[in-house]
């Protein structure tokens, strides 16, 4: 796997949970019996320096990032219940390396495409195609060959917004509410496509348990 570039990823795993209904923390849901969080982990075996931030259920989130890597640094989000994913970043971006990539604790990527990701030396901001019941899209343009996000809507754009983007770390360590909401004074940014399935309603989940037994397959 080549890493590229100096990167923390963190894992953003602080949230309740309390739409989806399962009685715990997303990043511990399990996809075929392996959770969120542990498929994260295994896929992030080559990265060195991997933060997991919890606020909700830490101790349950802390045990399981355990039994699949020694080394995680843990963040403490006391104020969960009142904050979103950007503080969560913001919080674990302190003393990161040059870049921070982000993850949601409640989302499947395709194992290849984080290598995909993780191969990239640049900064970025990425979606793939529509697949979750409300999601925030992503406008995008081409200019000289290469894709870039222009802006983030509610309303439409040519992908699904996943939480996922890599800035450099000083761009990250002053959050107050989404993620990408950090990102969107540095617009435009590159796109980069990865195939992702957040798991944000019943209905989520139905879907991406289909998708991790047909192999990650889109159909």
């Amino acid at each position: 796997m080549m890493l590229g570039i100096s990167r923390t990823v963190i894992i953003s795993c602080a949230g309740m949970g309390s739409r989806l209904g399962f009685g715990c923390t997303k990043a511990l849901v399990e996809v075929e019996g392996k959770s969120l969080l542990a498929r994260h982990l295994e896929l992030l075996a080559g990265v060195e320096d991997v933060r997991v931030v919890v606020g909700y259920q830490s101790e349950r989130v802390m045990e399981e990032a355990k039994k699949y890597r020694s080394d995680v640094k843990f963040v403490f989000n006391h104020r969960y219940r009142e904050t979103k994913t950007g503080v969560s970043v913001s919080l674990a971006a302190q003393g990161a390396r040059d870049y921070v990539m982000t993850l949601d604790g409640d989302i499947l990527v395709h194992p290849q495409d984080m290598e995909k990701a993780l191969s990239c030396a640049h900064e970025f901001v990425s979606g793939g195609v529509p697949a979750s019941d409300d999601p925030w899209m992503l406008q995008t343009y081409v200019e000289n060959g290469r894709e870039f996000v222009s802006a983030f809507s509610k309303e439409d754009g040519a992908y699904e917004w996943n939480g996922i983007t890599q800035m450099a770390s000083g761009k990250m360590q002053h959050g107050t509410g989404h993620v990408f909401q950090m990102a969107e004074p540095h617009l435009p940014l590159p796109f980069l496509e990865l195939r992702t399935r957040e798991i944000d309603t019943a209905n989520d989940y139905e879907r991406a348990v289909r998708w991790v037994k047909n192999g990650f397959a889109d159909k």
